[in-house]
């Protein structure tokens, strides 16, 4: 992947509770459209010091097969995470269970249809495989990119191929923007035996209409925060927001963000998830590469970590470590 190293350099801090284990509940590997960002790469970023015990690798649309049946494309993404994750697995030089758990991608408006595809993606990973993630984001806006159409989690042959993830003992990664909380808490509400993880805190926008319009923004996505976490089956990811959506400038800066300023922007975000959620449905994920353009690795885990300073050790553990770990089925000596 294209990235600036002297940016890190420049951001480069002194570990903080570098003991605390932590399970990377999000992040990428890909090769696509120029860019690479593959195992040495993770590995790099790992290194910086904090204690990754484990990671959960979530699809992003790259390495699919290039022939075959359409909707069995994706699965080659499950099969490359894979392939990494076993390499890793068997380098004893390596301390972290990278992918330890992958979250992969099928086209839920199959409906039932649907069904072969998840058997699929369990087959090409059955000790690893452990949900969808699909992205429903859409605003009316036209400052964001649209990845699904408007109002698709409503939609019946959505509903019946996401009804099919309960029979496969399936979780859901839901990734939208802050104006559909409402929508996926109505799912979430319809599906109460379905789990389901909100993924980069719901997305809180800051650019396009909503540029200039923080405070009004965070009112509106506190109020579908609050929806989401009186229904016990969701969970929510904490961080992501080092991307050019949530209107920050730290892409655009030479000198990236101390992990003081990164906790002062996204502690208030945080801070409202620990809150509605409790830590036991909270967990932190680096999202990197995406985060990589904007803030290090180092840097970020020690602003979750200055954020959560006054937590107790067992509400720590469960954020950085025990929620992911139990929500993905992860088991790994910490």
């Amino acid at each position: 992947m294209t990235t600036n190293k002297i940016h890190s350099q420049l951001a480069a801090e002194a570990t903080l509770d570098p003991e605390l284990p932590i399970c990377d509940a999000h992040h990428h590997l890909w090769e696509r459209a120029g860019e690479r960002y593959l195992l040495t790469d993770l590995l790099e970023d790992i290194g910086s010091g904090h204690k990754v015990t484990s990671t959960v690798a979530v699809e992003c649309r790259a390495m699919y097969r290039k022939h075959g049946v359409e909707k069995l494309k994706p699965l080659g993404e499950t099969e490359f995470l894979t392939s990494l994750a076993n390499h890793a697995a068997a380098d004893s030089s390596i301390g972290t269970a990278i992918a330890s758990a992958i979250v992969g991608f099928a086209d839920l408006s199959l409906g039932d249809a649907v069904a072969a595809v998840l058997e699929a993606h369990m087959a090409a990973s059955p000790n690893r495989f452990r949900g969808i993630r699909y992205s429903t984001t859409w605003d009316a806006s036209g400052a964001l990119r649209n990845e699904a159409p408007r109002g698709l989690m409503s939609e019946g042959s959505f509903r019946r191929g996401f009804a099919c993830l309960r029979k496969y003992e399936l979780s859901f990664d839901a990734w939208l923007y802050h104006p559909q909380l409402t929508e996926l808490a109505e799912l979430a509400g319809a599906f109460p035996d379905i789990d389901i993880v909100l993924n980069h805190l719901g997305a809180p926008l800051g650019i396009g209409i909503y540029a200039g319009k923080r405070a009004e923004v965070f009112k509106a996505w506190r109020e579908g925060i609050l929806r989401l976490a009186a229904l016990p089956n969701v969970a929510v990811k904490l961080g992501g927001l080092g991307s050019e959506r949530s209107g920050f400038d730290w892409h655009e800066r030479f000198t990236k963000p101390s992990c003081g300023e990164l906790a002062a922007a996204i502690g208030p975000y945080i801070e409202v998830c620990i809150e509605a959620f409790g830590p036991a449905r909270c967990m932190f994920e680096s999202n990197f590469p995406v985060e990589r353009r904007s803030n290090s690795y180092a840097v970020l885990w020690n602003a979750f970590k200055r954020i959560t300073a006054n937590y107790s050790a067992p509400e720590r553990a469960a954020l950085f470590h025990d929620t992911a770990a139990r929500f993905y089925r992860i088991s790994v000596q910490k």
